[in-house]
C-alpha cells in the first residue's frame, strides 16, 4: 500500500488517532421465540477512516464475526470516518441513539469527560496486558461504565496497539532542553506533558501530518508504530526514530454501545457481540505485534533513518513531569481523582510482580 493510498480519506479525521456487568435490566422479555426470529440491522461508525489497516479492519471483522456467529440475526453494516458522522460526533451519536456502536479512542473526549483519557493511554502508564487487566479484572472497567453511563453509553475494550514509537523529529533530541519550542503533533496527555517542558502540542488532522511535517510546519508528530508510519511515508522527510513511545504504552481503543439498543438485544445476542469484540481485542493487539515488526525491519533496511532512544535523564525527567501533570489533573476533577486513584493503586499493586517477571524478562533476553 502506498502514502497517498493509505492518507486518502485521513481528511475527516479531526485528531490522527470481557462480558457485560452493571447492565441490570428486566431479562424476562426476552425468553420468547419471537424475538430470537428477529432480525436486527446495526449501524457502526469509527473515528479511523474506511478500511483503515488494523483500526478500521478490525471493525470489519467484528461485523462478519457477529453475522457468522447469529446466523445473521444481527448484522452490523460498518462506516468510516466522515461517512455517516464526523469521525469525533462518533460519541455523540451512539449516545443519542442514532448509531448502535463506535469504534474510538476515549481520549477523544477529553474535553467532555477529562477522566476518560485514562481507559486510552497514560504517559509511563501500563503496557498493553497490564491495560487489559487492570480494565477486565482489575477495577478499570467499572469505572469506565460509571464514567460513561450518563450518557447512555456502555464502554468496551476494543483492542490496543500495543507499546507505541516515540514519533518522528528533524532535530535530535539530547537533553529535555531540546523540546523547547519544539511544535510536535501529540494528543492527549502526552501532549500536556509535552507543553509543561517547554514543547507546542499541535493538534492536526492525520491527513495534514505529512505535509505539516515536510514543510516545517511542525518539527516532530507521532503516529502509531513502524508499520503505520511506513505507510504514511515519515521515513522519507524525518531523519530521526526515537523510542520508546513513553505517552502512549499500551494504547486501548474503545467500542461504544448505546446502552438502550444493547439491552433490546436477546441474550444470546449480547453474548454474540460481547464474545466478538473480545475476540477483536486479541486479534488487534497480535496484528499490531506482527506488522510493527515487519516494518521496523523494512525502515531499518530501506531507509536512511537514525533509530535512537531516548536518555534515561531524559525519560527520567518526562516521567517525573508526567506525575506533576496527573496529580494536577486529579485536583481539579473529582471523576478524575477517582480514576486516577484506581490507577495508581492497581500499578502499586502490580509493581513488585512486574519487576520480577517482565522486567526481568527483558533484561535477561539482553545479556
Amino acid at each position: 500500500m502506498k502514502r497517498k493510498d493509505f492518507v486518502k480519506g485521513l481528511a475527516g479525521m479531526g485528531i490522527m488517532a470481557t462480558g457485560i456487568s452493571g447492565c441490570n435490566s428486566d431479562t424476562s422479555q426476552f425468553d420468547g421465540q419471537g424475538l430470537r426470529d428477529n432480525k436486527y440491522k446495526w449501524k457502526m461508525v469509527t473515528t479511523w477512516p474506511p478500511n483503515f489497516p488494523i483500526l478500521g479492519e478490525s471493525c470489519q471483522l467484528l461485523a462478519q464475526w457477529v453475522e457468522e456467529m447469529s446466523a445473521g440475526q444481527l448484522t452490523i453494516h460498518v462506516y468510516g470516518g466522515g461517512e455517516l458522522v464526523p469521525p469525533l460526533e462518533a460519541f455523540e451519536a451512539v449516545s443519542i441513539g442514532g448509531i448502535e456502536l463506535a469504534s474510538s479512542a476515549s481520549y477523544y473526549w477529553a474535553g467532555k469527560i477529562p477522566a476518560a483519557q485514562f481507559f486510552a493511554a497514560v504517559p509511563f502508564g501500563f503496557n498493553a496486558q497490564q491495560m487489559n487487566t487492570w480494565l477486565d479484572v482489575g477495577g478499570g472497567m467499572e469505572l469506565w461504565r460509571e464514567l460513561y453511563a450518563p450518557y447512555n453509553l456502555i464502554p468496551f475494550n476494543g483492542g490496543n496497539t500495543g507499546l507505541q514509537m516515540g514519533g518522528w523529529y528533524n532535530r535530535q533530541i539530547n537533553s529535555l532542553d531540546d523540546f523547547n519550542g519544539l511544535k510536535m503533533r501529540i494528543p492527549g496527555l502526552g501532549g500536556k506533558v509535552l507543553s509543561k517542558v517547554g514543547g507546542s502540542p499541535i493538534l492536526s488532522p492525520g491527513s495534514e501530518i505529512y505535509t505539516n511535517l515536510e514543510r516545517g510546519v511542525i518539527d516532530a508528530t507521532e503516529w502509531l508504530g513502524p508499520y503505520h508510519d511506513y505507510l504514511m511515508g515519515f521515513p522519507d522527510i524525518a531523519k530521526y526514530y526515537y523510542y520508546p513511545g513513553w505517552h502512549e504504552c499500551g494504547t486501548t481503543l474503545e467500542i461504544i454501545i448505546n446502552k438502550k439498543k444493547f439491552e433490546s438485544l436477546p441474550h444470546h445476542l449480547r453474548a454474540i457481540l460481547t464474545s466478538a469484540i473480545s475476540r477483536v481485542k486479541s486479534h488487534m493487539l497480535a496484528q499490531f505485534e506482527l506488522k510493527n515488526s515487519e516494518y521496523l525491519a523494512k525502515i531499518k533496511s530501506e531507509k536512511k533513518v537514525e533509530l535512537k532512544a531516548f536518555s534515561t535523564e531524559i525519560l527520567r525527567k518526562l516521567k517525573q513531569t508526567t506525575t506533576t501533570t496527573l496529580e494536577e489533573l486529579a485536583q481539579k476533577d473529582n471523576d478524575t481523582a477517582k480514576v486516577y486513584q484506581s490507577f495508581k493503586n492497581f500499578s502499586q499493586h502490580q509493581a513488585e510482580w512486574s519487576k520480577a517477571s517482565e522486567a526481568a524478562y527483558y533484561s535477561m533476553s539482553n545479556l
